[in-house]
């Protein structure tokens, strides 16, 4: 096979983790959940090469992720030597999960291209070595990250209670601390770790339960406040890791008197400065409005939610 091509979307985690167990794996700290997302795409093309070679956006990428995912695939299953070139629609690295996209593109491609035979659950625990994240896009909807087999499976499908998401982008530039690095920083040094630990499963127990219900107000009170924590440890490590700027503030800001006024939407923030601003689909055009009003027309992006990760043409 001369080359095969995959595609998937990044997730937005309504229910956060912060923190890898301490065993092999990539494993989560805690269980989480999220929504995969539509316009953001990654797409991701593997060939037969002599050597592996890695590029993203067009620029050629040494990735010491990419190549340990590699070497680790390789001792279970004969991989060959692989060009992987890999485009994303959106900001790479700034805090709009661009690995979970990426490595849930990138199993998806060579599964198919050396024929390993995995089925999507398999696929998910794969990504998951990648990214953590990656696990949940291979799925879409509604999708849960839990032990004890940590491979991601959908609670419920997107026409469960559809979502669509607003991005408001307030900082295109790669983030000086990856996810990973600040992940270890908390574990290590934040005074509320051991809290956060206690309280992720009844956090992930409660969003599930609004999620069964369809109840908006429920799930929005648990992400944002889910959110709020992880961002809490943040910025209780040592170093202090603080992702937002003055417009993600005003983001968030603007949000919370958006609810106040009875418009149905909540925000929520990875690692990175970027405001994701979950709401209803009748909702979706006043909270557009609103948050391009502090960061621009061009600088916002509306999403609905997406499909599972597949193949496309190469």
């Amino acid at each position: 096979m001369s080359a095969t091509a995959a595609q998937a979307h990044p997730n937005i985690a309504l229910i956060k983790y912060w923190g890898k167990q301490d065993k092999p794996g990539n494993l989560p700290a805690t269980p989480n959940l999220s929504i995969t997302l539509a316009e953001l795409t990654t797409r991701t093309r593997v060939s037969s090469a002599g050597r592996d070679e890695l590029w993203l956006n067009g620029n050629r990428k040494e990735d010491p992720k990419v190549n340990g995912f590699l070497a680790a695939l390789r001792k279970k299953f004969a991989v060959e030597p692989l060009k992987i070139e890999s485009e994303n629609n959106f900001p790479t690295g700034a805090g709009l999960a661009s690995s979970a996209s990426g490595f849930a593109a990138l199993i998806t491609a060579i599964n198919e291209h050396a024929q390993l035979g995995l089925n999507r659950e398999l696929m998910s625990e794969w990504a998951r070595r990648g990214s953590a994240s990656a696990a949940r896009s291979l799925f879409s909807g509604y999708v849960a990250l839990v032990p004890p087999m940590w491979r991601a499976h959908q609670l419920a499908p997107a026409s469960h209670m559809p979502l669509n998401v607003v991005v408001a982008i307030t900082n295109r530039q790669t983030k000086s601390v990856s996810s990973t690095q600040g992940m270890e920083y908390s574990r290590l040094t934040s005074p509320y770790y051991s809290a956060w630990l206690r309280g992720g499963p009844d956090d992930f127990a409660a969003a599930s339960s609004a999620i069964n219900q369809r109840d908006f107000e429920a799930l929005a009170q648990i992400s944002e406040l889910s959110c709020l924590k992880m961002h809490s440890l943040m910025l209780t490590s040592n170093p202090t890791l603080s992702y937002w700027n003055p417009a993600t503030v005003a983001c968030m800001d603007a949000v919370r008197d958006l609810r106040n006024q009875g418009c149905a939407v909540f925000f929520t923030i990875d690692a990175g400065p970027q405001l994701k601003a979950v709401c209803l689909p009748e909702a979706t055009s006043q909270v557009a409005a609103t948050l391009k009003n502090i960061v621009g027309d061009e600088q916002v992006i509306v999403c609905g939610m997406g499909d599972a990760a597949g193949l496309i043409e190469p």
